[in-house]
């Protein structure tokens, strides 16, 4: 028997740890576990990413139980949850696909270990990304720290067969015969259900075509709203490539970025709570916890800035333009270490992946690969008139904007911009850079 372990890939379909476990010919157990490790570090107990998991998951039960199996579901540090099922079951092999963030790589391991002790066979597939690790490097064999020629050698090296489906419904018979088991709930997982829903995925032609032009706009409900899913693996990267390469190459820009940021945290997995860059490392942050919460609350009186933060509180979501404009207030105007804006919104987004959140921030920051130049400060104000022109978004979620209710602006962003030109000028000098 093989045990098939369920982590950010929470379908029954396209799915390719799961193919080759079935496609093996030998019975096959359907396996999650709620690491525990992961759910103690979340400090809201009300988390919609659990939600949506335990929701996920309850229903791949039942949709394998109507196809005559089932799906067992634990709760605990996985390395015990594993050992406990090789010791109760004939277990031959375990399959998974691959994770490429520090805490997975470090878990892995010690799984690759526990496996051989049981001479028991340990087999990972690449799943959530098209391209991993070394197979898209520079021509020295390094990898690339600068997007744009990443992206060409992506496309380069990339061939339609690769955005081909995992036929995995053929090969059900190979799954294990229905038992009765127990899904723990919530209550016994430490958590209670989330108000917020992670909302479904649009990927029709008419959102996916229109996206360069609509993709700034955050008054526009225009965007895919896909990252939650491919977060938890809920649709496949190869489904949304297909979609991209039918419809739009500035929406696969997109996916593609999501991998460049990948292979960059895989290969530099310092980059996850450092400068990527050395010459940013001696910052002078001013760290301000009092202006820090008036960031998170969205009360500095910059509307844009109020309006992105007060929508992530709300729902966990920030639309991507107005994310950018947030990042940059948050570590050039407030001169606030890029790691709390990245911490805050790990534990606010939907869509959290440590990869894209720890590149895109150090991106705002200016510390980071292929990252903005430290001297570029978004200001909040000109923003508006390019992408909220008539206040459409601010208005939908500062209701007291443009009254005596809404706070003046915390500072002057022209002397914000002025302060961290000569600060960060002043970390490049002592780097001897």
């Amino acid at each position: 028997m093989l045990l098939f372990w369920f982590r950010r890939d929470l379908r029954l379909h396209d799915n390719a740890g799961l193919f080759h476990a079935l496609a093996s010919g030998k019975p096959v157990l359907p396996l999650f576990i709620f690491d525990r490790a992961i759910l103690a570090k979340l400090e809201d107990k009300a988390d919609a990413r659990v939600s949506f998991i335990h929701d996920t998951v309850t229903k791949m039960q039942r949709e394998l139980e109507d196809s005559g199996s089932t799906l067992l579901v634990k709760y605990g540090e996985p390395l015990e949850v594993l050992s406990e099922l090789l010791n109760k079951y004939e277990v031959e092999g375990i399959y998974t696909n691959r994770d490429y963030e520090p805490y997975a790589q470090e878990r892995d391991k010690a799984m690759a270990e526990l496996a051989q002790q049981h001479q028991v066979e340990f087999s990972t597939f690449k799943d959530q990304v098209i391209f991993e690790k070394s197979e898209i490097m520079t021509q020295s064999g390094t990898p690339y720290k600068v997007y744009t020629p990443y992206k060409n050698a992506w496309k380069k090296a990339f061939t339609s067969e690769m955005a081909a489906p995992y036929t995995c419904r053929e090969y059900f018979r190979q799954l294990l015969p229905h038992f009765k088991t127990n899904l723990p709930t919530l209550q016994e997982i430490g958590f209670t259900r989330s108000k917020i829903e992670v909302p479904p995925h649009d990927l029709s032609p008419e959102t996916l075509s229109a996206y360069h032009s609509t993709r700034n706009l955050p008054a526009l409900d225009a965007t895919s709203r896909l990252s939650p899913h491919l977060r938890f693996g809920t649709v496949s990267v190869r489904e949304a490539v297909k979609e991209a390469l039918a419809h739009n190459d500035v929406w696969l820009q997109e996916l593609i970025w999501r991998e460049f940021f990948m292979q960059l945290l895989f290969h530099f997995p310092a980059s996850a709570d450092s400068s990527f860059s050395p010459k940013f490392s001696s910052i002078n942050w001013r760290n301000i916890e009092e202006e820090f919460q008036r960031w998170c609350e969205g009360t500095t009186g910059f509307p844009l800035v109020d309006a992105g933060m007060r929508e992530l509180n709300e729902t966990g979501f920030m639309h991507n333009r107005v994310r950018m404009v947030v990042a940059s207030f948050l570590v050039k105007d407030l001169l606030i270490d890029w790691r709390w804006g990245e911490a805050y919104f790990a534990e606010k987004l939907l869509d959290y992946e440590q990869a894209s959140n720890v590149g895109n921030w150090q991106w705002a920051a200016g510390t980071g690969a292929d990252a903005q130049p430290y001297f570029r400060v978004f200001n909040p104000d000109s923003q508006i008139n390019k992408f909220d022109k008539e206040y459409a978004y601010i208005k939908r979620w500062i209701p007291e904007y443009d009254t005596s209710s809404y706070p003046k602006p915390m500072l002057d962003h022209s002397l914000a911009r002025d302060r961290a030109l000569e600060t960060y000028k002043k970390a490049i000098a002592e780097a001897g850079a």
